[in-house]
């Protein structure tokens, strides 16, 4: 949920996108692919964009570095979102997010050919990441907006299924089709089809919503507001999450959450790919795309629906230290592959589904600490975008220093270093009172 609906205060009448009130589009005909939408250029900037350039001969820690820092547009997208009210419709500016990332993903299959290709690539790939973020804002905005509480709830599991169905597509058959052209084509000409099929992909969604998508109510006094009133709302929204007690120790609690995961997520994958003679795995392009693509997507979404199940039945307060330490289990996972260097491939599967199953489980802590702790009162919605940023920003900080500690430790030590990493947010982890952002000794 965004910003989006929180920034101002709700009105009882509200006026259509268009003219004539048209008939109501059944959910399923555009929840699935509007997320659809919504994960894949996310996917293709995360991952994908990693092992295209590892495969490109890129060092790790330009890889992690430069990723990491695409990350900051969903940081930030918070602070952009309440202006999206000034849109003239909701439909076609998620349309016109999906075209425009579409265009960028297959103009990277153009700069692959170029010269300068890394400079273009980042350039193309940093619009991608604008364009999917501000997507994120006003796809939320259609799903709250068109669905009552009741069909909120019952859509919210194609919601989440498609938005992991575009990892699945992107770590699994995107990259098991860039390994097997990698050996057939060689490795531009074989993410040039990649990137193309991406770019393809979206402008098609993006031609099926300019119909399929509903067009949504916008609130009377939402659609007459001024650049000025928006901007004093989201002042005013800043004021007022920076004016909770403890707020910083809670901020810091948010960030220090996925150090480890932060780390892990940019060069677990490119560990996998290295050669063994430089402490890697010596996975494919398409091993890592089936080990990532199967057991590990269906580890996630089990670790995701078991922590959530765990939490309500023993509390967000008693599960914590459980859901921290649930977290860090990839790290000791890659800690483990780092020593032992097996070569079985389905006990590397299995040991990467042990990784995804506790990532999965683990993160429920921190959304539902935001959730809980940070997004209350007035501005609930707009708190926790807040919330998230911070979070996102605390990985993308994390992301971002990753391959340099990495090239100075090699992968055994920074496996060891990323574990120790963890400590900091189960100790902080004793002083947060959970239900009050104000930190408590227990």
């Amino acid at each position: 949920m965004s910003a989006l609906h929180s920034a101002s205060a709700p009105v009882p009448d509200a006026v259509a996108d268009t003219a004539a009130a048209p008939r109501k589009r059944h959910p399923l005909t555009w929840v699935p692919t509007l997320y659809l939408a919504q994960g894949l250029p996310f996917y293709a900037v995360a991952l994908v964009a990693g092992q295209m350039l590892k495969s490109m001969g890129v060092p790790n820690e330009q890889i992690a570095r430069w990723t990491g820092l695409l990350g900051l547009a969903w940081a930030f997208k918070a602070l952009w979102s309440p202006f999206l009210e000034l849109a003239p419709s909701r439909r076609m500016a998620v349309v016109a997010c999906q075209v425009i990332g579409g265009a960028c993903l297959a103009l990277v299959a153009l700069a692959l050919q170029l010269p300068l290709w890394f400079a273009l690539t980042m350039a193309l790939l940093a619009l991608v990441a604008l364009a999917s973020s501000t997507h994120d804002i006003v796809a939320d905005g259609i799903y709250i907006a068109s669905l009552d509480a009741r069909e909120q709830a019952a859509y919210a599991g194609w919601q989440g299924a498609f938005f992991n169905a575009a990892k699945f597509l992107s770590l699994g058959g995107l990259l098991i089709l860039a390994g097997e052209l990698e050996r057939r084509l060689g490795v531009t000409s074989a993410w040039t089809v990649v990137f193309v099929l991406l770019g393809g992909l979206m402008a098609l969604l993006g031609l099926y919503h300019v119909r399929a998508l509903p067009a949504t109510p916008r609130m009377a006094a939402q659609a007459g507001q001024s650049v000025r009133a928006i901007g004093a709302t989201l002042v005013d929204v800043i004021r007022t999450f920076f004016a909770r007690p403890g707020i910083w120790a809670a901020i810091l609690f948010i960030i220090l959450f996925r150090a480890g995961e932060g780390q892990i997520q940019s060069i677990g994958p490119l560990f996998l790919r290295d050669a063994r003679d430089v402490g890697g795995l010596g996975l494919t392009t398409s091993e890592v795309g089936w080990v990532y693509g199967t057991v590990g997507t269906g580890a996630f979404l089990a670790g995701s629906i078991a922590g959530g199940y765990f939490t309500a039945w023993l509390s967000l307060k008693r599960a914590m230290p459980f859901l921290i330490v649930a977290m860090n289990l990839p790290n000791a996972v890659f800690w483990y592959l780092s020593e032992a260097q097996p070569e079985s491939l389905p006990l590397i599967a299995g040991a990467l589904g042990i990784e995804m199953f506790g990532y999965g489980f683990g993160f429920v802590g921190v959304i539902l600490f935001i959730m809980q702790v940070l997004a209350s009162g007035r501005y609930q919605a707009a708190h926790y975008a807040l919330g998230t940023g911070f979070m996102q920003l605390g990985f993308v900080l994390f992301r971002t220093i990753s391959g340099d500690i990495q090239a100075a430790l090699g992968y055994r030590d920074f496996f060891v270093w990323v574990l120790a990493a963890s400590v900091p947010v189960l100790v902080l982890s004793r002083f947060m009172r959970i239900g009050s952002v104000t930190p408590t000794a227990s």
